[in-house]
């Protein structure tokens, strides 16, 4: 079963800009480590809080994201950016779902079968 991590990351005063940017470069690295898929949010009503998300499909992945030169390196440069302790939570995936490119949902079928041999609705 995928799981996702969610790492919450709290700016320290006048950083969260610069965090921002900061983990804008860092997120995608997860996919060199085996993540299908990453989201950074920043909170709008509180400007210094961001949740990073990666998706994995083997948590020894996230480990060695985590603990791999470029994050290691990152929590090195930008300790002074961000809240100590950082605690990360591993969970798994129950359901995800997301719009195609083009934003329109898919079509729905006409008619929904009631599983009978001549197709008859219920």
């Amino acid at each position: 079963m995928a799981g996702a991590v969610h790492i919450p990351w709290y700016a320290t005063g006048f950083r969260g800009d610069k965090l921002e940017e900061a983990l804008r470069d860092i997120a995608p690295v997860a996919l060199r480590y085996g993540a299908t898929g990453y989201v950074v949010y920043r909170y709008r009503d509180d400007r210094y809080k961001f949740i990073q998300s990666a998706t994995f499909e083997h948590k020894l992945d996230w480990e060695r994201y985590w603990g791999g030169n470029e994050m290691t390196r990152f929590r090195v440069i930008h300790q002074g950016w961000y809240q100590v302790p950082v605690v990360y939570q591993w969970t798994d995936v129950v359901v995800e779902g997301s719009l195609p490119a083009n934003g329109r949902a898919p079509e729905e079928p006409s008619s929904v079968s009631g599983g009978t041999e001549t197709g008859d609705t219920i």
